[in-house]
């Protein structure tokens, strides 16, 4: 779906991060956790490509937010846009998360903004888990009291020791995996790829199922153009893999579906 959407808020909230908050009252309501919009940023003349943010958050009175870091021209330019500009939004778009059940308890691994793609589905959970936040330094940490007021609890680990326990997100996984509660865990993870391959490994070591949205960069945002590619096991192929369009087939896969080489 195609919609003209008007900012509302476009505001820093920290850092390079920035929280743009759209009118979007035809696609805000259909939107499921761990989906993407797919934005045309207005006055970016000469970048003509849309770019996917992962959805925040979605009301159905037609609010949509984004979190995004300025990380070049592009989203430089998303900064400096003010309230009633009108940006092109299309979506939702993507495969979304499994809000888990009431008997389970989820277990959200989140590096940078994969916090954002991963706070609709705290707030929609049924039973509130644990959310692990990791960064490489505590000037990467957002959303954390966001998260706190979702009733989930936020366990931080940031590379440099900065907030939290010093280390990778990876060990506060590890951890709960040796300890686990009395009821079944539902694990999710969101945030760089390499953080998610570790994860999906970590996962199917402790035979575990679990949901990773492998965060790619797109151009077309429908399936098309095959430049979003990842690599996802297929039994019926020679090398016993095949490509899947993050965009269309994604982002959201299980661990267990994940060709790791």
């Amino acid at each position: 779906m195609l919609e003209n959407c008007k900012i509302l808020k476009n505001e820093c909230i920290g850092g390079s991060y920035y929280r743009i908050v759209f009118s979007a009252p035809k696609i805000s309501p259909k939107v499921k956790p761990g989906q993407f919009v797919h934005v045309q940023i207005a006055n970016l003349r000469d970048r003509i490509l849309r770019r996917p943010f992962s959805i925040c958050n979605a009301t159905a009175n037609g609010e949509l937010t984004v979190i995004y870091k300025v990380i070049g021209e592009g989203t430089e330019v998303l900064s400096k846009l003010v309230n009633g500009t009108e940006c092109s939004l299309m979506g939702p778009q993507g495969k979304p998360f499994t809000v888990p059940a009431k008997i389970h308890v989820p277990v959200i691994v989140a590096g940078g903004y994969g916090c954002a793609a991963t706070y609709m589905l705290a707030m929609q959970s049924p039973t509130k888990g644990k959310i692990l936040i990791g960064a490489r330094t505590s000037s990467d940490l957002i959303m954390i009291d966001e998260f706190k007021k979702t009733g989930f609890e936020v366990l931080v680990a940031t590379e440099d020791g900065s907030a939290g326990e010093k280390g990778l997100v990876t060990k506060l996984l590890g951890d709960i995996m040796k300890n686990p509660p009395s009821k079944d865990l539902s694990f999710y993870g969101c945030g760089p790829h390499g953080m998610l391959m570790a994860v999906g490994r970590l996962l199917l070591k402790n035979s575990l199922s679990g949901e990773l949205s492998l965060d790619h960069l797109m151009c077309c945002g429908v399936g098309a153009c095959y430049a979003c590619v990842v690599k996802v096991k297929d039994d019926t192929k020679p090398d016993g893999w095949r490509f899947a369009r993050t965009c269309k087939e994604g982002p959201v896969f299980q661990a267990a579906a994940i060709f790791y080489d």
